[in-house]
């Protein structure tokens, strides 16, 4: 069960690192499908919240915070690529380290969710 929620986790996480790498890569030029940085639905960690941790996690607070911060990061991520877009590469790339604050508090929303759940929560 322990191993089971520590993979659980670890690939939710993964999830969210692509996320990240995504749009990253998408600001540098690249030419990254929009679909899954744009949409919090179509994001393969989005889908995760949705599928997994809000049906069976969702009575920890944490969890819907996790999904409210989800939505923001994708709101933020729009924006960036927006400004992109528009031809404001640099503007765009200054405004990651905000949007990689966002990311790194779900990161420790994730090892929080994991540990109340390790201790029985």
């Amino acid at each position: 069960m322990l191993d089971e929620l520590k993979q659980e986790f670890e690939g939710a996480l993964i999830k969210h690192m692509v996320f990240k790498s995504k749009l990253r890569s998408f600001l540098h030029g690249s030419g990254t499908q929009e679909g899954p940085i744009r949409d919090p639905e179509v994001c393969s960690f989005g889908q995760w919240i949705r599928d997994k941790a809000l049906p069976a996690y969702g009575r920890l607070p944490e969890t819907q915070e996790l999904d409210r911060l989800h939505r923001l990061i994708h709101q933020q991520a729009n924006q960036l690529m927006d400004q992109h877009l528009r031809g404001q590469r640099e503007e765009a790339l200054a405004g990651f380290p905000a949007l990689q604050r966002l990311a790194d508090h779900i990161t420790l929303l994730l090892q929080t969710m994991e540990q109340k759940l390790r201790n029985g929560a």
